[in-house]
């Protein structure tokens, strides 16, 4: 009784002499251990996302863009200094501590609309335009 018990059992497990069953399982229990463990590995925590405010430069800029010389004017009062070229417009508006210089070409429609925008302090070095257009829109 007892040999014939140890004869089912011995026929559940792999046998060598089967061909090709050993150095399969030998690649295979490896690989699946790996995986396995791959799986099980531990994922760092989530850090909670913080909302961050919108680039205020880009949303102050985009206000302006696509505007007319005279809903700028509106927008920031009276310009410093006006410059025709072709048919292009420069307005720029100056504060004591910056200058902001808005370029106006026609859109397809021909109305003026402003295309670029430029800030600088008064000495010339370029500064943040949010914090320009700011300034301009409040008066000092």
């Amino acid at each position: 009784m007892r040999r014939l018990a140890m004869r089912s059992l011995a026929r559940n497990i792999a046998s060598a002499r089967l061909r090709g069953h050993r150095p399969f399982m030998r690649r295979f229990v490896p690989f699946l251990a790996l995986s396995l463990a791959a799986c099980m590995a531990r994922q760092p925590e989530a850090q909670p996302q913080v909302a961050q405010p919108a680039p205020q430069p880009e949303a102050r800029s985009r206000q302006l863009l696509g505007l007319t010389p005279q809903e700028v004017v509106g927008h920031l009062g009276h310009p410093s200094l006006q410059v025709r070229e072709g048919n292009s417009l420069k307005l720029q508006f100056s504060n004591r501590r910056c200058v902001l210089d808005a370029y106006f070409y026609p859109s397809t429609n021909g109305a003026m609309r402003v295309t670029w925008i430029d800030t600088r302090t008064a000495n010339g070095v370029d500064t943040d335009q949010a914090a320009c257009i700011s300034d301009l829109e409040t008066p000092s």
